[in-house]
């Protein structure tokens, strides 16, 4: 066979190996969308495992203690809120979060994360201040514990300290309904 006609063979095989390809990409990209998984949801490491003991400075002037985390638990399910004043979506869920306040089937908790004091009170001032207990996160080392992706985030830690549920992003209705809820309920239960 001559140089030319093998050359001649192998084109249609070159012309539809894009299109084979694009095809393949086009298939996979279809199941993942159809798939009914949430994109945003991330996946957490540490759902069933005890919580960090974590043991941070509190907000000067926020007039709740500092947090104190002990490891096997604080004896109530305790909903941590990792919050910042420069963060837009936290303002979004604080209204959530003011809600959960009321509830007395837990507590409430936030580590302050890589926030300056006086506007993380100044955030607090003005909308409220939900919490049982702060803790001071200044340079962010207590939140890499925790597999903070960013802020807000919010977990649940049982009563003795397994995080039960969490959030990655601002809290919604629907994410305390169909998530947190049931989770504090199943963990009420036991």
């Amino acid at each position: 066979m001559t140089a030319p006609a093998a050359a001649a063979r192998r084109r249609p095989f070159l012309v539809a190996l894009p299109l084979l390809v694009f095809g393949a990409l086009a298939a996979i990209f279809l199941t993942q969308l159809l798939s009914g998984r949430d994109p945003q949801a991330l996946p957490s490491v540490l759902i069933g495992r005890p919580a960090p003991q974590t043991s941070l400075p509190p907000l000067e002037g926020a007039a709740v203690p500092a947090l104190e985390l002990p490891s096997g638990g604080t004896g109530r399910p305790v909903l941590v809120n990792v919050f910042a004043s420069w963060c837009g979506p936290c303002r979004q869920e604080h209204p959530m979060l003011m809600a959960l306040g009321e509830d007395s089937r837990l507590d409430l908790a936030a580590i302050n994360y890589k926030d300056r004091p006086d506007r993380a009170l100044a955030f607090l001032d003005e909308l409220g201040n939900p919490f049982d207990a702060i803790g001071v996160d200044g340079t962010g080392a207590a939140t890499i514990d925790w597999g903070v992706y960013g802020v807000p985030e919010t977990f649940l830690v049982s009563a003795d300290g397994t995080i039960l549920w969490k959030q990655t992003g601002p809290l919604t209705q629907a994410s305390v309904d169909t998530g947190l809820i049931p989770a504090l309920e199943a963990s009420l239960a036991r």
